[in-house]
């Protein structure tokens, strides 16, 4: 059925339909409307699942990793500083092992403070065991609710998902959405069961502790899991096409890339404003493409270099810093481009901030990346500065907010 809703409506309904036994709900913008929409479905018995409204998100995170240690399909939701809230139960979390699935709104984190969409919150905590995918429109993110459940639940994996939604540009943005039958979903995700629970018949040591001489073992098989994931991935969105009838391309998604000699990197929604610009840049002759990361964790470092093999110049767009260094999308790509680039001259690389706290990405500032680049082509070396901030290092160099950095600042 199609129905008109915004990206947190969308991913109510994808959890809806994945039938979680336990929800636990603290209210954060841009998140709170998922949580509200859920509340709704349980109290007109549209859901049937213990709905716990919990005084923090620290609680939130936790109650889910204590239901989940029940054997319980389990959801929460947040978003920036309550993402970093929950950041010490995070890492209980996946080194419990328990599939958690949560939704984050991606925003802006304080000082200053700001409700508006960015990926600072997510990418800091890219360490913390969490798979992690970006959701590029409304569709995608009922479908991610959906498929987050089959990924995390697979016994392979055994690890929590995070689903994050651009703050604002999804979240409460509406498009058209199918809502498939219940009776698909149930085809598609089958009840949750586990041997990692609590078993009073069976019981097993749970919340251990773990010295030297035997704690790497655990973090290794974190990694080789979260590795693995990959395999699954595919496999439940081959899955979930022959289901419900809508494909996925796995971890990136590439576009005109096969003879690109430039290629933006990008993830979430700002990946189809990329796309119009390559389009428009290809009806002029500049051999441009894009790719979009899906999931940042497990990390698409082969299939992401691969996608790069002939290109000249790669630009990172992200909404991202590590203040002292660069974007975190950035090093990674870096880091895949070395690892599996499988020649000896690496494209250049540089780096395009953008988006901090809501800030508006626009075409033309994509169109003066994708310059950027080519220049840096034609001058055939690698420019000074690899890490530019949109609408300060650009080329109009505007604040946005009228006059100069320094005087905006005061």
């Amino acid at each position: 059925m199609k129905r008109f809703l915004s990206g947190d409506e969308a991913l109510a309904e994808g959890v809806r339909l994945a039938r979680p036994q336990v929800i636990s709900a603290y209210p954060i913008t841009p998140q709170t409307v998922v949580v509200e929409r859920l509340s709704e479905m349980v109290e007109s018995g549209a859901l049937e699942a213990e709905y716990i409204h919990v005084e923090s998100e620290h609680s939130a995170l936790s109650a889910a990793m204590g239901a989940s240690a029940t054997g319980a399909r389990t959801f929460t939701a947040t978003s920036s500083q309550g993402l970093l809230y929950m950041a010490e139960v995070l890492t209980y979390a996946a080194g419990g092992r328990f599939p958690i699935v949560m939704m984050n709104a991606n925003r802006a984190t304080a000082l200053p403070w700001n409700i508006y969409g960015d990926q600072r919150d997510s990418l800091s905590l890219l360490d913390h065991g969490w798979i992690q995918a970006y959701a590029q429109d409304n569709q995608e993110a009922l479908d991610m609710a959906l498929m987050a459940y089959a990924i995390a639940e697979d016994p392979r994996v055994s690890t929590p998902f995070m689903v994050n939604l651009d703050g604002f540009a999804l979240t409460h943005t509406y498009e058209s959405v199918d809502v498939p039958d219940q009776s698909l979903a149930d085809e598609f995700l089958p009840p949750y069961r586990t041997e990692n629970r609590f078993d009073f018949e069976h019981p097993v040591n749970m919340g251990y502790s773990a010295g030297p001489e035997c704690n790497r073992y655990f973090k290794y098989w974190a990694h080789r899991d979260m590795c693995d994931a990959v395999q699954v991935i595919d496999e439940v969105e081959a899955r979930f096409a022959r289901v419900f009838g809508r494909a996925y391309p796995g971890v990136i998604e590439s576009y005109r890339t096969d003879d690109a000699d430039i290629v933006m990197v990008t993830l979430g929604s700002i990946a189809g404003l990329v796309r119009e610009v390559v389009d428009g840049l290809r009806s002029s002759g500049f051999a441009a493409g894009v790719i979009r990361i899906r999931y940042m964790r497990p990390f698409p470092a082969a299939p992401l270099a691969a996608a790069l093999g002939s290109a000249r110049a790669v630009g990172v767009l992200e909404k991202d810093v590590s203040f002292g260094a660069e974007g975190t999308v950035f090093t990674n790509v870096n880091s895949a481009l070395m690892q599996h680039g499988g020649r000896r001259a690496l494209p250049t690389t540089m780096n395009f901030i953008g988006g901090l706290g809501g800030d508006d990405i626009s075409a033309e500032q994509i169109e003066r990346a994708f310059e950027k680049l080519s220049q840096a082509v034609r001058a055939d070396a690698a420019p000074s500065d690899r890490v530019l901030f949109l609408g300060i290092d650009d080329v109009d160099g505007g604040s946005g907010c009228g006059g100069s950095v320094e005087e905006v600042a005061r």
